[in-house]
């Protein structure tokens, strides 16, 4: 997995987070990949393990932290957070990830 390559320390993590988060909401991506890194590990705690979510369930959740929902649930997929099924309909989150995400 990608993102596994990333470290960082609880500092970080926590300056990123406030750097980009205001009231729940995302104000904005970062650019530098460690601090996307950071904030999609952010996003996914969204979303329960062991639970299929549709399309539409997933755009609401992500709706609600960002304008640009579709590009969040492209990055959690590509990121290989968030799987989906081939026809796309249903996603659940990555199981190398959910343990991480209680």
């Amino acid at each position: 997995m990608y993102i596994k390559k990333f470290t960082f320390t609880a500092e970080e993590r926590k300056k990123t987070i406030e750097a980009f988060f205001k009231d729940g909401i995302l104000r904005e991506l970062p650019s530098k990949e460690k601090k996307k890194i950071i904030i999609f590990l952010e996003l996914i705690k969204k979303f329960e393990g062991g639970v299929t979510y549709s399309e539409k369930e997933v755009n609401e959740r992500l709706s609600l932290i960002f304008a640009d929902f579709a590009i969040l649930r492209r990055y959690l997929v590509d990121y290989q957070l968030l799987e989906r099924s081939k026809d796309c309909r249903d996603y659940w989150v990555n199981e190398d990830v959910a343990d991480q995400i209680k």
